[in-house]
């Protein structure tokens, strides 16, 4: 929280842009991911199913045509020594080739290893415990089928995972069958899932370099927007500072004027009145008389100067009070109705806010008095139940198009400097106006608000 206050407000838009950016690109990623992960397994199944189909078609086949060829030597003299030569020449490739059992488990014809012929392999087992050959004559009492099961390859020396189809040949009690070796497949299925992660891995890659392009541009969009905001924001403060100084040397001039033109001149009046009066008493009375009256006039002339430069109501008897004595010192003026009126039960304010309500309050009547054209003026301060405070400000006048005064860096900086008090007090400050509708000025403070400033 302290880190997310600590940003700009400019910051937190461009990351509060770039997080949804990068949320929905890491979801899409996401589901790209498992879309692509999903589609291998299931080529991967289908691959792998269509592999062991043809693989057992073609066995059948094999064994099929084993049993064609042995068929004419039943029941011939011989016949089973010629059937099991027959047998031994047929192969297709260095490990295709085909073994012949009796029912018992005792090899008649092994091509590739002659030296298991006439050995009993009926309790051979695998590596995993499960026993082979009785594996393969019971499938093959069974009316024949396949079966899957562990065999030393002959091209590698090595074990490898094998399918067999069997089948019997109950005239001479025989398991006749074939069968291929599997690690084929698994090296086909090795390659295949090898390319599903470079595909998936160039899917991401091509992800990220979208995001990367993503939140580049948001990045030089922020930077031209920062930086063109930068320029108009230093103009308005440049304008806004002349404009300070200015108001500061207008009133310096003012000031001198009314020091000049007022009371220096009154302060001399009296001091030559003074003067006269001692070298003139038998009418010493009467200059004494007049000269009280030119320091009585001289005093309340300082007075309206002190009150100018800040009102003693402000810190004597409030913010309502000073509100309705500016109004009274406006409407004074004539021309314009000017009037001030106090809403709710009052309570005591933060200094900050009376001094920034009673400045903001005073700059909209001076433009009022000003540029208006008004013909009624009216001041309303609102103290909520909720503890809450609104100031309102409303005007008949001509009103203006505040959007393009404020655009303007050298015009509406009254208006800016409004907004600069509430915002350093949390406020809202809103203006309603538009040309020849009049314009309302409203200014609200939370209870929060309030408690923050008086902190």
């Amino acid at each position: 929280m302290k880190a997310w206050a600590a940003l700009s407000l400019r910051s937190r838009f461009v990351l509060l842009a770039l997080l949804p950016l990068l949320a929905s690109l890491a979801l899409i990623a996401f589901a790209v991911r498992q879309q692509e992960s999903e589609l291998a397994e299931r080529e991967h199944a289908l691959v792998r199913a269509s592999y062991m189909d043809a693989r057992r078609t073609e066995l059948k086949h094999y064994v099929d045509l084993a049993v064609s060829t042995v068929k004419p030597l039943l029941g011939q003299a011989g016949g089973q020594q010629q059937a099991l030569r027959l047998l031994s020449s047929l192969d297709y490739g260095p490990d295709g080739y085909f073994f012949v059992y009796d029912l018992e488990g005792r090899v008649l014809m092994h091509s590739r290893q002659p030296e298991l012929i006439g050995q009993n392999l009926w309790g051979l087992r695998d590596p995993q415990g499960r026993p082979t050959i009785q594996q393969l004559i019971g499938q093959a009492k069974a009316g024949g089928g396949y079966v899957e099961y562990l065999w030393r390859k002959p091209s590698s020396s090595q074990l490898a995972p094998k399918l067999g189809y069997v089948v019997a040949v109950p005239e001479w009690q025989w398991m006749l069958g074939t069968g291929l070796y599997l690690d084929g497949i698994e090296a086909t299925m090795a390659e295949l899932e090898h390319g599903a992660r470079q595909n998936i891995t160039a899917t991401m890659l091509w992800v990220g370099a979208v995001a990367v392009f993503g939140v580049a541009l948001i990045s030089a969009g922020a930077l031209a927007l920062n930086l063109s905001e930068h320029r108009s924001a230093e103009a308005k403060l440049r304008a806004l500072a002349r404009e300070v100084v200015q108001s500061q040397e207008d009133e310096r001039a003012r000031l001198a004027r009314e020091l000049h033109d007022g009371v220096s001149q009154a302060l001399v009046a009296t001091k030559l009145l003074i003067e006269s009066a001692q070298h003139e008493p038998a009418a010493a009375e009467r200059l004494q008389a007049l000269a009280l009256k030119r320091l009585n006039s001289t005093l309340a002339e300082v007075r309206h100067l002190s009150h100018a430069l800040r009102p003693a109501l402000l810190d004597t008897l409030g913010l309502p009070a000073a509100l309705q004595h500016l109004a009274g010192e406006f409407d004074a003026a004539g021309g314009t109705h000017f009037s001030a009126a106090v809403e709710g039960e009052e309570v005591e304010l933060p200094e900050a806010v009376k001094t920034a309500l009673f400045r903001i309050a005073q700059e909209a009547l001076s433009n009022a008095a000003r540029h208006a054209r008004a013909t009624t003026v009216g001041v309303m301060l609102h103290f909520e139940r909720n503890g809450g405070l609104a100031l309102e400000i409303v005007d008949d006048g001509q009103g203006f198009d505040a959007d393009a005064a404020q655009a303007v860096a050298d015009r509406g900086l009254g208006l800016r400097s409004m907004r600069e008090r509430a915002d350093a007090l949390g406020a809202r400050l809103q203006l309603a106006t538009s040309p020849g509708k009049g314009s309302r000025l409203t200014v609200k403070l939370s209870s929060v608000d309030l408690a923050r400033a008086a902190s």
